[in-house]
């Protein structure tokens, strides 16, 4: 069974990072977790009545599927000191994937990036391209905080994210009880 902290250390415990649970952010290094995040994952389809006639009820016809939507709770502690700018970067990286990229060739931007996120086998067997619709960070007064960065020793990140595929890469319900993915 792996552990989640390592003893070891002088003066305490570190938290181990949980390699196959991560956010995968284009041009920065993927933010690992080192303890569980809370996620909830939803998906809903969409349905008309068709009324007949002589029927106690009518007909529910398909008509298409919500967007599949992760949310994720990411808690952030700073054990050591080097924590606190750790911290930082990632709540700067999560922020940037909300605001579009510089854009090329005289092109005013590109839209924000595509990220890839993955926690075990929670979300599916493989990574999940995903974006994200919004974030939500609120610093708690009732935790110590870094004298040099305001940072506090902990805090958390609440991230909506939106899975997105392909048009090729489309799923149904035939996939998804097979990788859900």
């Amino acid at each position: 069974m792996p552990k989640a902290t390592n003893s070891n250390v002088t003066g305490g415990a570190k938290l181990l990072p949980i390699d196959d649970c991560y956010i995968s952010i284009p041009g920065f290094k993927s933010i690992v977790m080192n303890n569980l995040p809370d996620i909830s994952d939803s998906k809903g389809a969409n349905y008309s009545d068709e009324n007949v006639a002589g029927r106690s009820s009518p007909y529910k016809v398909y008509g298409y599927s919500n967007a599949r939507t992760i949310s994720v709770g990411i808690h952030l502690y700073a054990i050591e000191e080097k924590d606190h700018m750790e911290n930082m970067r990632k709540l700067r990286a999560i922020a940037s994937c909300v605001y579009p990229r510089d854009g090329e060739n005289s092109g005013p931007y590109k839209p924000p990036p595509v990220c890839k996120i993955k926690c075990g086998k929670l979300l599916a067997d493989s990574e999940l391209c995903v974006i994200l619709l919004n974030y939500n960070v609120k610093y708690p007064i009732d935790v110590a905080w870094d004298a040099k960065t305001y940072m506090p020793f902990r805090f958390d990140i609440e991230t909506q994210w939106e899975v997105v595929y392909s048009t090729m890469d489309l799923p149904g319900s035939k996939r998804i009880l097979g990788t859900g993915r």
